[in-house]
């Protein structure tokens, strides 16, 4: 059973419908149980980091999505949840994050439209089995003012504004998406059917 992590943190309807599209069921539940048992684990998010995490640690939710990762359950971040997953933020301030993957969250440079809101192209880094249903220069929809400094051996696809954006992310088991898939029309559901093969 895929589990998307409800911690308080954003609307998850379109999430939802969009996993509904590809065929794949998913469940909602902020549940320590379910969340224990479950096949593969989506960490959605928009907001604040520093109040995301304090949530994610009230539940106990911190410390079930680092011992699964460590189990080599597949997890997908989306956006907050994305940068949830590296090791610290500086977002109003420095907070630690569940520290998954090396690297920081950091603020998109003033040179460029902040928040940087709209589509933009892919860029593919390396080859991997998510980017399998998809082709270089394809576009995604983005909503966020921050973007992750992470070692080039973990960024697949990244992004340009004013900055090279990592759009989607690999450690292993772990995936994470800056963009919003599940608003990135047929090119979001593609990168989702994808990560379904991620072992």
């Amino acid at each position: 059973m895929n589990i998307i992590i409800d911690y308080g943190v954003g609307n998850l309807k379109s999430l939802i419908t969009a996993f509904q599209e590809i065929g794949v069921e998913v469940t909602v539940s902020g549940d320590t149980e379910v969340i224990k048992s479950a096949k593969r684990l989506i960490l959605p998010g928009v907001g604040a980091f520093a109040a995301a995490m304090n949530e994610l640690k009230s539940r106990g939710l911190d410390h079930i999505l680092r011992e699964r990762a460590a189990e080599g359950t597949p997890i997908l971040g989306i956006c907050l949840g994305m940068q949830l997953m590296f090791e610290a933020s500086e977002e109003n301030g420095y907070y630690e994050g569940l520290g998954l993957i090396e690297g920081t969250v950091r603020q998109i440079p003033p040179t460029v439209k902040v928040p940087h809101m709209g589509w933009n192209a892919l860029t593919f880094q390396q080859q991997d089995p998510v980017l399998s249903q998809n082709e270089a220069g394809d576009y995604v929809y983005y909503v966020h003012s921050y973007y992750v400094d992470t070692p080039s051996e973990f960024v697949i696809a990244s992004s340009n504004y004013g900055v090279t954006v990592p759009g989607i992310v690999r450690k292993s088991n772990l995936v994470g998406m800056q963009f919003h898939p599940e608003k990135s029309g047929e090119v979001g559901l593609n990168l989702l059917k994808a990560y379904e093969g991620v072992k």
